[in-house]
């Protein structure tokens, strides 16, 4: 659980460098002011979102219903195997299983 909360900060001091790599190259090439800040902003908003998605989606757990067309899901993260397999159970017999298509 500690190295969740270091995802954050780290995810921003990734998006800051890489935004003002992305502002430096681009006022070298004399770009307008309103143009590099907005993509100096969608650059950082890019690499923030994207290596914190990327560090849920390595941490994460997800059991799903395995019938067909069913989308229920369990999302789980920190958990132990106990746990984990209780959880397991409960999305293969979910309380709308029999709504299931």
């Amino acid at each position: 659980m500690k190295r969740h909360r270091l995802v954050l900060p780290a995810s921003a001091v990734a998006g800051v460098v890489a935004a003002v790599s992305t502002g430096l190259r681009l006022s070298a090439y004399h770009v307008p002011a309103s143009l590099t800040v907005s993509c100096v902003l969608a650059t950082l908003t890019t690499t923030v979102w994207l290596i914190a998605h990327v560090a849920d989606a390595l941490t994460t757990t997800t059991h799903r219903c395995a019938a067909p067309g069913c989308d229920f899901q369990v999302r789980l993260r920190g958990t132990g195997a106990a746990e984990s397999r209780r959880w397991q159970e409960i999305a293969a017999e979910h309380p709308g299983h029999n709504y299931c298509p």
